[in-house]
Formats: structure tokens, sequence, C-alpha cells
């Protein structure tokens, strides 16, 4: 949901912007409203808004005059003018601070909705450019690994501030939740916060999720300087879970005293971030952290797994992979102790497949892509989620393959492929082919090995799954494409299925 601040000096003008709009409709909420620029202003700078709409002569701070000061804080906040005067001045004036739209009054609910509309797209097209430029990514993933040469350095090292004589420097990489920074609309709040710190930063943007930050110290220890940066960085991960609930996973470097010593550190904490998977997001780590972690081998058997996969013991096979990822691994673990794991568990997987010439089916991983998805996931919750999932489908394909069905539980299956988008109850397909609805329900829970419900939700979320990870539609149509028109229900019923939200599972695929 985009945010949006209202200013207008006329209370019942003001509030009347706030009710012709469905702010909901158009994904959008109003976050303040102000009856003049310095109140205004004085909002914005606890709470920025991403889309400002704004009266022009107003007491204390005028409307242009808000939007330099607006401009100043947060140059990407996407800005609409409402105004009485038809005066080329002021057109003239609002082109300069790229205002979106000038729209004279009175309002035109129309012309106001599809100028929010853009200033919306506008907001996102920035925040992809800037994702996308050379110092966001390419570019400074080389430097970082050192592997430009002298000249192409030197422009980056431009970019950096100097150190100071007295200063060390301390990289982190901060990997930011997908799923809840979906829920903020992008990382403004997370930069805002940066900004805001009382130590001198430099943020780097590596991806639309990651970013690499350099946090300088005037500390005469090295050591002190490392505890000092840790404590800094773990304080801001701790506000932004608290008041925004976005979710990060941030690894720390050793102290360097030039910027030569990058690369070398870049290193250390890039390894580091593969413990987000025995970690979590919320976790804050350094080198010495990991240090004394084991490099045991956990047990896998192999044959129970196998055994249960084959008699289609769903429930089994499951409990199984939550003990085995839950309970078993404790974070004491070198995490390549959990890769291993998940190689030899896919690997077993795929001998299944070939050995039942299950290889070809739709909705199943080859090797190739299991493997991807392993060294993808987040944390362990999204591992497991790999292996609940493309067990769940062996079993079906498995169940499809050697049970003979009867022809009305045939006709019902037929049905559910046809018509999932529709309310289907058992209830009213008894009745369509003359049988005791109770009577129909135990026979397709004997045959197809769940009930009713159970079998068109899980249609409902195979679909939705191939959806999600083969097409860019968003979350929400594809709630309704699959027949959810409850988006908050169909989240429920995907996690229930596969152990993993939807948006989460979309983030496991590469773009």
């Amino acid at each position: 949901m985009k945010k949006v601040m209202l200013v207008e000096d006329e209370e019942f003008i003001l509030q009347g912007i706030r009710c012709i709009i469905d702010w909901e409709e158009i994904s959008m909420t109003v976050v303040s409203m102000a009856h003049n620029g310095r109140e205004a202003l004085e909002m914005f700078s606890r709470e920025p808004a991403d889309i400002v709409v704004t009266d022009v002569e107003m007491p204390l701070m005028n409307g242009l005059e808000l939007l330099e000061e607006i401009r100043k804080i947060n140059p990407r906040t996407r800005c609409i003018i409402l105004s009485g005067y038809d005066e080329f001045e002021y057109a003239r004036t609002a082109l300069k601070l790229d205002v979106e739209e000038y729209i004279l009054k009175p309002v035109n609910e129309e012309q106001l909705k599809q100028a929010l509309i853009h200033a919306a797209e506008h907001f996102d097209e920035i925040a992809r450019e800037k994702a996308g430029s050379m110092e966001d990514k390419i570019g400074w993933h080389r430097f970082l690994k050192g592997k430009l040469d002298k000249n192409e350095a030197e422009t980056f090292l431009r970019m950096l501030p100097e150190i100071g004589p007295e200063e060390s420097v301390t990289a982190a990489m901060m990997k930011i939740d997908a799923d809840s920074l979906e829920a903020r609309d992008g990382m403004q709040d997370v930069l805002i916060g940066l900004q805001k710190l009382p130590r001198k930063l430099k943020t780097i943007y590596l991806s639309p999720d990651t970013l690499f930050l350099l946090l300088y110290e005037e500390r005469e220890g090295i050591l002190q300087g490392s505890q000092e940066a840790s404590e800094t960085f773990r304080a801001f991960q701790n506000h932004l879970e608290s008041s925004f609930g976005i979710m990060s996973f941030i690894t720390i470097g050793p102290p360097i005293r030039a910027y030569q010593e990058l690369p070398p550190s870049y290193k250390i904490i890039s390894r580091l971030q593969k413990y987000r998977l025995l970690e979590g997001y919320g976790s804050c780590i350094t080198e010495s952290y990991i240090k004394e972690r084991k490099n045991q081998d956990v047990a896998i058997d192999e044959n129970l797994l196998r055994k249960m996969i084959l008699k289609k013991d769903k429930e089994g096979a499951l409990n199984y992979i939550e003990d085995l990822f839950i309970n078993n691994l404790k974070s004491e673990v070198d995490v390549d102790v959990l890769y291993q794991l998940a190689l030899k568990m896919a690997i077993l997987l795929q001998d299944i497949k070939v050995e039942y010439k299950l290889e070809q089916s739709r909705n199943l991983q080859a090797l190739t892509e299991m493997v991807e998805k392993i060294y993808q996931a987040d944390d362990i919750f999204g591992l497991k989620t790999i292996f609940i999932s493309e067990i769940t489908e062996i079993i079906l394909y498995l169940h499809t393959e050697d049970s003979q069905y009867t022809p009305v539980v045939k006709q019902i299956m037929e049905e559910v492929r046809k018509n999932y988008k529709e309310d289907m109850n058992l209830k009213t397909l008894a009745y369509k082919y003359h049988m005791n609805a109770s009577y129909l329900g135990q026979i397709f829970q004997k045959e197809v090995g769940c009930s009713f419900t159970q079998y068109l939700s899980n249609t409902k979320n195979k679909i939705a799954k191939d959806l999600i990870l083969n097409t860019n539609m968003k979350i929400n149509d594809i709630a309704k494409e699959v027949g959810y028109p409850d988006t908050s229900y169909f989240y429920r019923k995907f996690k229930q299925c596969y152990g993993v939200s939807p948006a989460s599972l979309r983030n496991m695929k590469k773009y």
C-alpha cells in the first residue's frame, strides 16, 4: 500500500478529498492530513509519505515551499498540486519540482484518481531504475570482489567517503526478508532509518533486497570499534523489526583501515550470509560467532524415508522431514552440514522419480532445479518447504499412477479440474450424481486418500504454485484466479499445503 499525505488549509475540502477516493481500490492509504505546509513538513519528518497531495496557497508555508523541503528529505516522493489559480508561475515552479500533476479546483474525482495511479507507477519506476543502476548492481559487486582494474576502481572509490586518519570502517551486508519488505512497499523505511543513524554511514545497493553498509567509527582500538559497530547494527535491526515489522539478516566483517582491504572483508560477510539458513531473519552475526561450529554429519535414514514415500504415507514422510530439519539440526552445526543433508535428500527423491518414471511429470522438479532452490532458500523453514512440496507431489503422482478410481470419483475429480474456481462442495455434487453425500465422501476419501475439501484445496494450491513460479502475476490476482476471493484466506490455505507463504515461495525463484 502506497502511503499518501493530504495537505489543504480548508477543512471541508481536506475531508472531501479524503472521502471521494476509494484508497483501498488503488492500493493506497492516507497516513496523515495537514492544514498548512509547516504542519505537513513536521508530519512528513515523522512518517514520510510516498505521495503528497497539496494545495498551493496556505498559511505559514505554501505548497511549493513544502515540496522543496520534502524533496530535500526524500527525492523519490511523488507530488500532486491542487490549486484554485491557473497561473503560469505556479505551473513553472511545479515543473521544476518534478510535480506529477497540477490539478485545478474544484477537484475532478477521476482526474485525481488517475494522477494518483500515475504517481504510484512513477514511484515504483524510480525504485526500479535506482536498483538497476551501475552503482547498485554489477559494478559494485565487481569492485567489492577486487575484480576491477585501477582506472575502473577509481570510479567507485570516488563515491566512497574519505577514511579519516583516526577512523576504522566496518562492512556489513543486510539481507531484507522479501515478505516483510513487500508489506511495506519497498525499502523506504530502511533507507530513511539508516540516514537517521548517529554514525557516519555509506549505503550501497547490491540488489532490491540487499544492502552493503560501511560504518565509519572514530576509535583508538580496532576491537572496540568492531564491538561498537556490531551494537549499532543490532540496534538498528531491532528498530526495523519493532517499528515496521521489517525482518533482516546482517553479517558483519572485521574493521578495516583502507578500502584496499574491502575485498577480503566482502568475501567474509558474503560467506556468512549462508548462515541465514540456520539462524534465520532477525539475526546479526560476525565471523567469530560461527568459528566454533561443529562439522559432524547429521544422519538421514534414506531407507525409512524412501519406504514411507513408496507406501504413500504422506503424514509419516512429512513428519520425518519436520523432525529432521527442525528438531535434529541445532544452531551450532556448520551450515555446510545442512547443505550436504539437503543434497542427499534431493538425490534420493530424484532416484525415486527415475525408478517410477515420474521425472517427466509437469509439477515435479528436475534435480538441477532442486539444487538451485536449495542454494536460494532463505532459511531452514524455506529449505524444509522445498522437500515437503516435492514429497507431496511425488506421493500424489504415485496415487494417480496405480489407483483404479470408480467412475463417480473420476467424474468428481474431472469436475474439480475443470471448475476449481467455483464454490464447489460435496453436498452439491452428491445431489448432482444422485448419491448420499456422506457415502460419496467415504468413497472419495478411501480412493483418493484425502477428503473432497482437501482435494479441492490441493488442486487450487497446485495451480497457484505454478502461477507463482512461472508467471509475474500479483499474488492477489493469483488468489482470485484459483477461486479465493479473500487473499488472506488464500495465504492460510497455501501455507497449510506447502508450509510457506506464496510470497516466500516466489522469492525462492530467480527472475
